[in-house]
């Protein structure tokens, strides 16, 4: 007899854990010298990012920038005991539009009337990168006319009287020019490296000075400044280069930090590198922008060398770009992946998640493969290994074998693929001779041979998808239709490889186009949705539609399945992700970080993290916190059952400050509402004014939010007949005990104690806030008071009305003292 097995608890709650946001969109950037924060431009902010998390720690407005002719600038400031100056010398070295650079002398007897103690000219075209020895000799100049100048400043040390510089020019105190460097190439970054000699504190010669440059090619260039030869570069050169790639690649500005051995180059792409001088290698990869997110997936590349190895520890992202973005679900580290020459529309990854696939606007889908070295600190990535080309339009949708079957070589890779097309046709294609890891991954991609094509649909085909046992096949379109098919494919020894696909059925019920399709990981169902803002769960027996989920305000564009069928996950164009109960047929949950279109959706394998990529340039890590807030509430409920006992211990005890203060900390307006009431009907002939001196007493003396949190519930009891007098007598009681100043300062109090909380500073607007609430109670208590007021008055009218009645109706028939009389 089959043992039943529980069902797994819903999740019910998701915590926005983190997320990938815009980091760098232009203008100047910044580095720590230990390279672990970064300051970068993102529109009118400036950020400041950790950099091996990815987390931000901080922003503030700016704007920030340079709006005058000058194109780059440098202090001289020399740090070495031997150098040509003496220490508390100062100078700026300017390079402007006009192709002169400029020195400015910062001593004192200067700053008033600041003029250029030398100018020099050797530029053609405009300087973008000046840079200063550590000893003050030498400065080198890089410029658009793809030269790089290096200059001695020794000469300037003869300018030793005033009266020199009055007379004239002194050729013996110019800088001379003493190399002109081609660099073959446009220079728009620039600095000198701290050589051995430089760190040990002695002069540097010509002989020992290297600098780096950067430029149109997107290269960092490691240069020796005496012969002026290329000693390595860090960097990859582009396969393919056109005008508008080169203009993208091209590095706009370059900082050293030699505590780490590291030059960071910043293209105009948006991308930010970090070139480990040690290694030559690419250390880090910090992307900028990422524009419009249509897809994102998770990828497991380390299983690729263990089979051990952990599962998505990436993610690969397809944005408004032909470059797909691969992330490091840990650090944030990112490479870019070049192939396509289109916009990428569509990713999926193979079944153990280390093969990744897509699908772009060229026409073509590209299987990809990691690298056979994975280790985050040395250069890691993917690379092509094979091209799908067959299609009339782009490429839309693109789905893969969900098993994996042993190649060759004994690993284990997908077999199969499929690709949907605006040109409303599937195609299969043959995947098992493609070599996924091989040592080489230099050489050119293969050619997958197509199996099959299939005209499919009326119009475009927006989604597909492979069951968990690689026998259905959906596809959704925008002719409102889903359409199921049953896979063929023979992969034996004796015959050539075959593949065909067998229509079995038709999903019709969306009134708009459909936009994604996903069969369920444990049962036999198809979820869809649609532009007609439902998702809808069919029957893969009869097609039949057997729920329909209503919630979101507009097209549901994606649809996964969560916790063994038992929930979904949609999102939609209205910007918000939606958990579901799909026996219930009811939202559980909605999370809403983003401000546009949510294209893209993924669920880790373990199903504890969710990714939500956007129009707005937002990828966010949705973390399941069901047992965290399960949790939570049961310590919340242990603690209040805790407070309730000690509240009804301080009221046996007649300790009325403590009963009262814990009421207002446990926020129960009810319990404090029942102890005014009861205390209100001990003694009606009591003087105290709440009906017990101890209660008066905690009335006076009650101070900073305590105070105004009762004035807030007496004004909700006020405005209710049935709880009005308890409010009145404590309102009485409050007023009469309480100066009008001191009510005013607990508002005050309770302002800067709420600014404290949030670990803000008071400032001048406290008294304004505070003056603010005290107004809306006061306008909030007048009219029921008033009202109240009235009715007491009408009702103390009508009992004499009563009295007159009871009157006239007894007309003489007791006597003075009550009896009866019966004369």
């Amino acid at each position: 007899m089959a043992v039943p097995t529980s069902r797994p608890k819903l999740r019910t709650a998701f915590k926005n854990a983190r997320k990938i946001s815009p980091l760098y969109t232009s203008g100047p950037v910044a580095v720590t010298s230990d390279g672990q924060k970064i300051v970068t431009c993102v529109g009118e902010e400036i950020l400041l990012t950790d950099v091996t998390s990815g987390a931000e720690i901080c922003r503030f407005l700016g704007p920030l920038g340079h709006g005058g002719v000058v194109s780059a600038l440098k202090f001289n400031y020399p740090q070495h005991s031997d150098s040509l100056r003496q220490q508390n010398s100062m100078q700026l070295v300017t390079a402007s539009v006009d192709t002169r650079i400029r020195i400015f002398e910062l001593s004192q007897n200067r700053i008033g009337g600041l003029k250029p103690i030398s100018v020099l000219e050797g530029h053609s075209s405009v300087p973008r990168g000046l840079d200063v020895s550590s000893d003050g000799r030498w400065l080198v100049s890089g410029g658009r006319d793809s030269v790089v100048l290096v200059w001695d400043l020794s000469p300037l040390s003869s300018a030793s009287t005033t009266e020199s510089s009055k007379k004239g020019k002194n050729k013996a105190s110019v800088p001379k020019l003493v190399k002109t460097l081609p660099i073959l190439e446009r220079v728009e970054a620039l600095g000198l490296l701290l050589s051995d000699e430089e760190s040990s504190s002695s002069a540097v010669g010509l002989n020992d000075l290297r600098f780096f440059t950067g430029g149109e090619s997107g290269l960092i260039k490691i240069w020796e400044a005496k012969e002026g030869t290329t000693l390595f570069s860090l960097g990859d050169e582009q396969t393919r280069i056109s005008d508008d790639s080169e203009e993208q690649r091209q590095i706009v500005q370059g900082i050293y930090l030699p505590q780490t051995s590291t030059v960071v180059s910043v293209h105009a792409d948006q991308n930010i590198l970090f070139h480990s001088l040690s290694t030559r290698q690419l250390s880090r990869q910090l992307i900028g922008f990422n524009d419009e997110i249509v897809d994102v997936t998770f990828l497991s590349p380390a299983l690729a060398s263990s089979s051990q190895g952990l599962r998505d520890t990436h993610l690969a992202l397809a944005t408004n770009s032909s470059l797909i973005r691969v992330y490091s679900s840990k650090t944030l580290d990112a490479r870019l992946l070049e192939g396509h020459t289109d916009i990428v529309l569509a990713l999926d990854h193979g079944a153990d998640g280390r093969v990744l696939a897509s699908g772009s606007k060229d026409r073509s889908a590209r299987i990809w493969a990691p690298n056979l070295s994975t280790d985050e600190d040395s250069d890691w990535g993917y690379h092509c290994v094979a091209i799908c080309e067959g299609h009339g339009e782009s490429v839309g949708a693109v789905a893969m074998s969900r098993k994996a079957s042993v190649d060759g070589n004994g690993t284990p890779s997908p077999a199969f693929m499929f690709t949907g097309s605006q040109d409303r046709t599937i195609k299969m294609w043959d995947l098992s001779e493609i070599d996924f890891y091989s040592q080489a991954h230099d050489g050119d991609p293969s050619r997958c041979k197509s199996l099959m094509t299939l005209k499919a649909h009326d119009k475009d085909i927006n989604s597909l998808d492979v069951a968990p046992n690689d026998r259905l096949l959906v596809s959704g379109s925008q002719d409102r239709t889903a359409k199921i098919y049953s896979i063929s494919y023979n992969n034996s020894s004796q015959k050539s490889v075959s593949g065909t696909i067998t229509l079995l059925g038709v999903c019709k019920g969306h009134k708009r186009g459909v936009w994604t399709v996903r069969f369920g990981k444990e049962e036999r169902v198809l979820a869809t949705g649609s532009g007609d803002k439902t998702v809808k769960l069919w029957n893969i027996d009869d097609f039949s539609c057997v729920k329909t989920f209503e919630g979101h305000t507009n097209s549901v564009l994606r649809v996964e399945f969560l916790n063994a069928g038992m929930q979904m996950v949609s999102s939609a164009s209205d910007g918000l992700v939606k958990i579901w109960n799909v026996r219930e047929e009811e939202c559980t949950a909605t999370l809403d970080n983003h401000e546009d279109k949510v294209w893209a959706l993924a669920i880790s394998a373990d199903e504890k993290t969710i990714l939500s990529g956007a129009a707005d340039s937002v990828v966010t890590f949705w973390e399941d916190c069901t047992e965290e807030q399960e949790q939570e509430k049961e310590l919340e409920r242990e603690e209040m059952v805790l407070k309730e006992q000690d509240y009804h211990n301080y009221l046996s005890l007649n300790d009325y400050r403590k009963a009262i203060q814990l009421a207002l900390a446990m926020q129960q307006p009810g319990r404090l509402l029942s102890l005014f009431r009861d205390i209100g009907s001990h003694d009606p002939e009591s003087l105290s004014l709440s009906g017990d001196p101890a209660v008066d007493e905690v009335l006076r003396t009650l101070s900073g939010s305590d105070l105004t949190r009762l004035l807030r519930y007496t004004r909700d009891w006020n405005a209710n007949a049935k709880t009005s007098e308890v409010a009145q007598r404590v309102l009485f009681a409050i007023f009469k005990l309480r100066t009008a100043e001191d009510v005013m300062k607990t508002f005050t109090d309770e302002v800067v104690e709420l600014s404290l909380v949030s670990g803000e500073l008071a400032d001048s607007s406290a008294n304004i806030k505070s003056g603010n609430a005290l107004k809306e109670l006061i306008d909030s208590l007048v009219p029921y008071t008033e009202r109240h007021l009235t009715r007491m008055d009408k009702l103390l009218q009508e009992s004499y009305t009563v009295d007159y009645i009871l009157g006239e109706m007894d007309n003489g028939m007791f006597d003075d003292d009550g009896d009866l009389d019966m004369s």
